[in-house]
């Protein structure tokens, strides 16, 4: 079957967003007084969303309410002033998005950054790009690897499932396509390991954005 969609996680997909994310979270650590991480550290803490960030950096002291709610409300605050500064798209994304759109393939994003933050940033290092659907955590929807938001997607999309791969860069991403009963498409340029790509079930690994249009005429 020909593919004719694709939808990509965001954060160590299409946008090397780690430094952004650890200057944010470490400047609300230090207003409390906390030791900082180094920026490694985040690449194991971040794909579940704000709230697993949050608990991650926090550790057994996650359950002070108060601390948690001011250590969220800051990064938030913080993240939305910076979130601009080192955040960059990785080498050969803008090439793919390019030729997906030669191709009329659909592209869109789904991520477990806050819907806000999802749509400023995709705003911003990909104006003008005609995005057929972008969507992050949304209030109401669980974070991935619940599949709600991605079979919501499908649904506008109108393909079959064979027409569409999921490409992302975390076991996270793999099990969200799995769930869906989505091909599962992992990369290796963004924040975790092949290991972990391979145990949460993907079917392809791919260390070059250049690598997904061969899979897409392979299939085609």
């Amino acid at each position: 079957m020909s593919i004719k969609a694709v939808i990509f996680d965001l954060d160590g997909t299409l946008l090397d967003t780690i430094d952004d994310i650890a200057d944010s979270m470490n400047q609300a650590l230090e207003n409390q007084g906390r030791t900082p991480y180094d920026v490694e550290s985040y690449k194991v803490f971040v794909g579940r969303g704000v709230d697993e960030l949050v608990k991650a950096v926090l550790k057994e002291d996650h359950t002070d309410q108060s601390l948690f709610d001011v250590v969220r409300a800051d990064y938030r605050e913080y993240y939305r002033l910076w979130q601009n500064h080192k955040t960059k798209p990785y080498a050969g994304i803008v090439t793919l998005l390019q030729d997906l759109l030669e191709k009329d393939i659909r592209v869109c994003v789904l991520s477990n950054k806050p819907e806000a933050d999802t749509v400023k940033v995709i705003e911003h290092y990909f104006p003008n790009y005609p995005f057929f659907e972008v969507d992050g955590q949304r209030k109401g929807y669980p974070v991935k690897p619940d599949p709600q938001s991605v079979l919501e997607i499908i649904d506008k999309l109108g393909y079959q499932k064979s027409n569409i791969l999921y490409i992302g860069d975390t076991a996270t991403d793999m099990q969200t396509a799995i769930n869906a009963n989505l091909t599962a498409v992992g990369v290796l340029w963004g924040f975790r390991q092949k290991d972990e790509l391979l145990k949460g079930g993907a079917e392809f690994i791919i260390s070059h954005p250049s690598e997904l249009m061969q899979i897409i005429e392979k299939r085609g």
